[in-house]
């Protein structure tokens, strides 16, 4: 990768959600799903499941900000999740779950708290915007098996039923920023 390119690190719930969401977008390079925001080096995934490690099911986008600006990346990320339930989406119940912005750097710590104020004064959400914003500690990509998940196993009963209405979401208000 070289120095053109950036990363955000995002939660949003089940990482296989976030990573089927940003893997369409004109301008992301990347997308891997992991863990960050815990105590325990190198965790698995039953570890973090466990919900005693304190990490967050997080992706790690990779983009070309000349195609794809952070801050559009953020705007969809209030868009395809609810950010107004602590440590829950869905069904998905845990610390694990939470919705959290990891930023990268002082500039992207700005633009998530000016995003999130913007966000939480408008009417998007009837609740208070909850997620959290914290520096990037360590990143641990999550086992091979969780990568590209949506695209290996589109057909599984958690996909059609979780992942499947995102993307239709996805397609509706945000083709112009689709690869497809």
């Amino acid at each position: 990768m070289t120095d053109k390119f950036q990363k955000a690190t995002l939660g949003a719930g089940c990482f296989w959600c976030v990573e089927a969401v940003y893997q369409n977008l004109k301008g992301v390079t990347r997308v891997i799903s992991g863990y960050a925001g815990g105590s325990v080096a190198n965790p698995t995934y039953q570890q973090v499941c466990g919900g005693a490690t304190g990490h967050a099911e997080v992706a790690q986008i990779s983009f070309d900000p000349a195609v794809i600006s952070y801050e559009d990346l953020l705007y969809i990320f209030w868009r395809t999740h609810d950010p107004t339930t602590l440590n829950r989406q869905g069904n998905d119940l845990g610390s694990q779950y939470r919705s959290v912005i990891f930023y990268h750097d002082e500039e992207q710590k700005a633009a998530a708290e000016k995003s999130k104020a913007e966000t939480d004064a408008s009417d998007l959400w009837p609740q208070k915007i909850v997620t959290e914003i914290s520096s990037l500690p360590d990143f641990y990509p999550a086992e091979e098996y969780h990568q590209d998940y949506y695209r290996l196993n589109g057909s599984q009963p958690y996909c059609r039923l979780i992942i499947d209405p995102k993307m239709q979401k996805l397609r509706k208000e945000f083709q112009a920023k689709l690869n497809e």
